[in-house]
């Protein structure tokens, strides 16, 4: 049996991965201790969908953490956020290197908002909003140059991480995010095949517009770089475990769970708390619903919940922060909360 091709074939992947994981390590080794980097570094990481977004956020945020102890990341992906459960934008300081790049991790953010949706598509004006605000609260209070040698007040640099779609609407929401930010570096992340790649260049600026002082690089996908660069990730599946994973901590953790079935009965187990209708303001944050149709608008949801005590990021945002999720059944004028999780 001639086994030679199968060698060749598998020796090139191998060679190819390693190859494609010194590019990326060379890439965030740059981004990080280059001498010109101060003010810190302020990043944006584009490209579509299965391509390795996250995967390099990873590794530019463990370099970073290690050089500047802090580091912002705002999530802008609300399809397959990084941290949180889908529907988010959040904005997160981060401290902690991640030891293992191939697990999801839920961490509480700085500040979120709830979008209660998993595409631009049926409002990306609010969906800019809230990248906006976010990257507006970011800079106020975690990029100061006023106190440099204060470790607490000092700049940290901004990793964002961005939507896989990268055409249509998604691309439309990706532009206005870079001509609002004016990241000091794009990392545009490309695949073999052209077609699903975003253009060259600045293409977020306009024709006449003069190119904007910034780094620009490009590395290519990584679909065959080894299981600790990448979890191929399929997108449906992801959200759920997410979800899953949110409201599990909601149950003891020593309730054990060997089985989705095992879920289900631990959220049923859960005492729900009671509201009326009357001390609850509902806001529907992709179409109006009038009051009267609200018990039976939001019976078996899945909600974002804020408190009159949560901040508004700016007077164009009229949304409050994010608290948390929680599960909606409605009886009569009464709402019964379960499952719930504050972030």
């Amino acid at each position: 049996m001639d086994t030679g091709g199968d060698c060749s074939g598998g020796g090139g992947l191998e060679e190819e991965a390693a190859r494609r994981e010194r590019e990326w390590e060379e890439v965030v080794e740059a981004v990080a201790y280059d001498s010109c980097t101060w003010p810190p570094p302020v990043v944006a990481v584009c490209g579509p969908g299965n391509s390795g977004k996250s995967a390099f956020c990873r590794l530019l945020l463990n370099t970073l953490i290690a050089r500047y102890r802090k580091v912002g990341y705002l999530d802008i992906d609300v399809g397959q956020p990084e941290f949180t459960p889908p529907g988010f934008v959040s904005l997160h300081v981060l401290e902690e290197q991640a030891k293992d790049l191939t697990i999801l991790y839920l961490r509480n953010p700085k500040r979120c908002f709830f979008f209660g949706d998993v595409c631009a598509k049926r409002n990306p004006k609010l969906l800019l909003t809230y990248i906006f605000d976010l990257y507006d609260y970011f800079l106020k209070e975690f990029y100061c140059f006023r106190e440099v040698d204060n470790p607490e007040k000092s700049a940290i640099p901004l990793v964002i991480n961005t939507s896989g779609w990268v055409k249509g609407t998604g691309f439309y929401v990706l532009t206005e995010m870079l001509k609002y930010v004016s990241p000091t570096h794009v990392i545009r992340v490309s695949t073999t095949v052209e077609h699903k790649n975003l253009p060259g260049g600045t293409f977020w600026m306009n024709q006449y517009d003069a190119d904007p002082p910034i780094n620009l690089v490009e590395i290519g996908a990584a679909h065959n770089s080894p299981r600790h660069l990448l979890v191929k990730k399929e997108a449906k599946i992801t959200r759920d475990l997410r979800l899953m994973a949110y409201f599990r901590q909601c149950l003891p953790r020593d309730f054990n769970i060997s089985c989705f079935d095992d879920l289900i009965r631990g959220f049923v187990s859960i005492h729900p708390f009671q509201l009326r209708l009357s001390k609850i303001h509902v806001i529907d944050l992709h179409r109006q619903v009038s009051g009267t149709d609200a018990h039976r608008f939001l019976s078996g949801t899945i909600i974002g919940m804020a408190t009159s005590a949560s901040p508004l990021l700016s007077i164009e945002c009229s949304t409050p922060c994010c608290i948390g999720l929680v599960g909606v059944q409605v009886l009569s004028k009464l709402y019964i909360f379960q499952k719930t999780a504050f972030i």
